[in-house]
């Protein structure tokens, strides 16, 4: 089960340790727009029941440093484990994670510093146990989930992102609730790319299933990514659609990052773990249960600028999402259907209850742009980014390709050399990755977060993972 929110201190003293990466860098976010207020519904997935996390402790096969991993990165990514299975309210974790700099230190402070960011005796007591599987177990997770999380970790476009990361969502942060921390497969980075959520029932109509596809086709091609569950039905049909538009698409699993749920999506999971961003709050091994995927909507709806629901009866899972989005502040779509269609009624009800009613995606982007500019000038300043040749649009409404630049045809002349290299070395025909090291002699990292702020601005495309100016 995820952590539930409490108040929490930010009095709390640590023992010395590493210090924190500057969270403030991470939040210079936007502030979307409103959206519409949507009933609370009953949970979509049903599985067995789920256990509530509980207690760490140290098992004595994570002593061994992974391939891929640092001493010290292994130490304070086995401490972020342990302060996740410690359970319980999550934002006097957050405070105490705030307060150390890292998990390593947070879990060194002691008891002490643990009472004073307002850790619950319970807590406590879990912080102080011994880590082995009985350990994981109590914490509703498999017994080998420390060694399992590690060996996940070691391999290639795996990161475990903590609440003080500067690479932890901008947008989730704002959100009610947000998780301690994030498993990701796929480039962390991504996740401030300007997104929709396109979520709907799990038995559409073809109609239904041909407008998610439609939708997330043409909110791909205009820039923005597309988020979903990667459940049966719309879902994995908004996901397909983004990629073979050669877009970028999120799935937020109700699982570990490694378990796709139903078991079928397995290859859809992997491409999108290659092409997009698979993101959990949930460890390595963590099997379906059902309080663990209304838990997983609150973060497709936070991670997005706006939800949009495209069939949903009146009791459905989407209708969660859509209200969680509206107590983020974000904007809520939905796209009608006949009134003899029992999966439109949910959309229908969102629409009474004031979500915009759509029938395109142009109508999407063009309640989004702004808040998807501001987006892209908070990750510019996440980055420090020296663009510094005027904004362009993120994404341009009503257009089914990449927004053009604004301004003149001139080359842009920029600032950092770095970034210059990087224009030089683009052309317009599409061009991989390790073409674009080659070229510049910069690593795949630092391309990764310059080709993502320059896609923002609006003067770089991206398509199967190939990249090419824009203008």
């Amino acid at each position: 089960m995820p952590d539930a929110d409490a108040s929490a201190t930010n009095s709390t003293n640590c023992a010395p340790g590493p210090s924190a990466r500057d969270a403030s860098q991470a939040r210079a976010e936007p502030a979307p727009g409103s959206g519409a207020q949507a009933a609370d519904m009953h949970a979509p997935d049903a599985h067995a029941s789920a256990a509530a996390p509980a207690t760490p402790a140290h098992d004595p096969r994570a002593g061994t440093t992974r391939r891929g991993c640092a001493p010290g990165e292994e130490s304070d990514a086995l401490a972020l484990l342990r302060l996740l299975a410690a359970g319980g309210a999550s934002a006097p974790r957050r405070a105490l994670l705030e307060a150390c700099g890292s998990a390593a230190a947070a879990l060194a402070a002691g008891a002490r510093a643990w009472a004073d960011a307002a850790l619950s005796p319970q807590q406590i007591d879990r912080l102080r146990a011994p880590a082995g599987e009985a350990f994981w177990r109590e914490a509703g997770w498999c017994g080998d989930a420390g060694p399992r999380a590690l060996d996940w970790l070691a391999q290639p476009g795996h990161r475990l992102i903590a609440w003080t990361d500067p690479d932890y969502p901008a947008l989730l942060r704002r959100a009610p609730s947000p998780p301690l921390a994030l498993f990701v497969a796929g480039e962390a980075a991504r996740l401030w790319h300007p997104a929709v959520a396109v979520v709907g029932s799990r038995s559409p109509t073809p109609a239904g299933s041909a407008n998610a596809v439609d939708f997330a086709r043409a909110l791909a091609r205009s820039g923005l990514a597309v988020t979903s569950g990667l459940a049966a039905g719309i879902d994995a049909a908004a996901h397909r659609a983004a990629l073979d538009a050669g877009g970028l698409t999120v799935a937020v699993l109700g699982t570990g990052p490694d378990i796709a749920y139903p078991r079928r999506h397995a290859d859809l999971l992997a491409r999108i773990a290659a092409e997009g961003v698979v993101v959990s709050e949930y460890p390595p091994g963590t099997e379906a249960r059902p309080g663990q995927f209304p838990a997983r909507n609150r973060i497709v709806a936070g991670l997005s600028l706006g939800t949009l629901v495209v069939e949903a009866a009146e009791r459905s899972g989407a209708l969660i999402t859509a209200r969680l989005a509206a107590e983020c502040g974000r904007e809520v779509f939905a796209v009608p259907g006949s009134i003899h269609n029992p999966l439109a009624r949910g959309c229908h009800r969102l629409i009474r209850e004031g979500a915009g009613l759509v029938e395109s995606a142009a109508e999407v982007a063009a309640a989004l742009a702004p808040v998807a500019a501001e987006l892209a000038a908070g990750l510019r300043r996440r980055l420090a980014a020296p663009i510094d040749s005027g904004h362009a649009a993120v994404i341009q409404a009503g257009q089914d390709g990449p927004a053009p630049v604004s301004g003149d045809s001139d080359p842009p002349d920029f600032a950092d050399p770095d970034y210059q290299s990087l224009w030089n070395a683009l052309g317009f025909d599409p061009t991989g990755m390790d073409e674009l090291v080659h070229r510049t002699a910069l690593t795949t990292a630092e391309l990764s977060s310059m080709l993502l702020v320059m896609e923002l601005e609006g003067r770089v495309s991206a398509q199967h993972g190939r990249y090419f100016r824009n203008r």
